[in-house]
């Protein structure tokens, strides 16, 4: 299969990589006895993760609307760690399996005709849903300080609740967006996220709403 990330400058590609290289937790927190998440830092400190933040004190509002896969996402991939899956446009997008340990992805993903950009984290860890969006956004800060929240809501997507979030951040002086979609049940939890540069976001918007709504479970 041909690379699927042809089109982007040898800056962005830094730059996207390392942001999202800081947006996996699994490696750098842990799980208290009462089920409280904590934060490792590098020099070995920690604290808790609480539901602070850009948004602190809002409540995530729900989202009532209808979010299903398309007609035409008819490929399906499953992964190995949970329960999550994914319906594809197999003519819209290409995907990659990385190689163990070179990503904290389980699959990676490239709009053919653009610069939209997406991945998979998948672990096999029980995180409370609305604490695990919070989590990504701490790891993003971690590479890129001035991360913001820009938008949350609760979504239910092919019968699977979800957290919709979108988080704006500057890497290495190019403005950045994820828009994702972060789910956890007693199989684990998964970071379902798109990404592009920030100015490119309005023009992406239908892929990328298409592309999240193709998450599910597994049968």
């Amino acid at each position: 299969m041909r690379s699927i990330l042809p089109s982007l400058t040898k800056t962005l590609l830094i730059a996207l990589l390392a942001a999202n290289g800081a947006a996996t937790w699994a490696s750098q927190n842990a799980v208290t006895d009462n089920g409280s998440v904590v934060l490792l830092n590098d020099d070995g400190t920690w604290r808790y993760i609480s539901n602070e933040g850009e948004k602190s004190g809002a409540q995530i509002s729900f989202n009532k609307g209808l979010f299903q896969k398309s007609a035409n996402q008819t490929f399906q991939l499953k992964s190995a760690k949970n329960r999550s899956a994914t319906w594809l446009d197999p003519r819209k997008w290409l995907f990659q399996k990385p190689d163990t340990g070179a990503s904290p992805a389980e699959y990676r993903f490239q709009l053919k005709a653009g610069d939209l950009y997406g991945m998979m984290i998948t672990e096999q860890i029980e995180v409370e849903l609305d604490r695990l969006p919070q989590l990504a956004f701490e790891m993003l800060r971690r590479t890129a300080p001035n991360a913001r929240v820009v938008s949350q809501e609760f979504r239910v997507v092919n019968d699977y609740k979800v957290v919709r979030m979108r988080m704006d951040a500057n890497v290495q002086g190019i403005n950045l967006s994820y828009i994702g979609y972060y789910t956890s049940d007693k199989s684990g939890s998964t970071q379902y996220v798109t990404y592009t540069a920030t100015n490119l976001v309005e023009k992406n918007l239908p892929e990328i709403e298409e592309f999240l709504n193709g998450l599910t479970r597994q049968k």
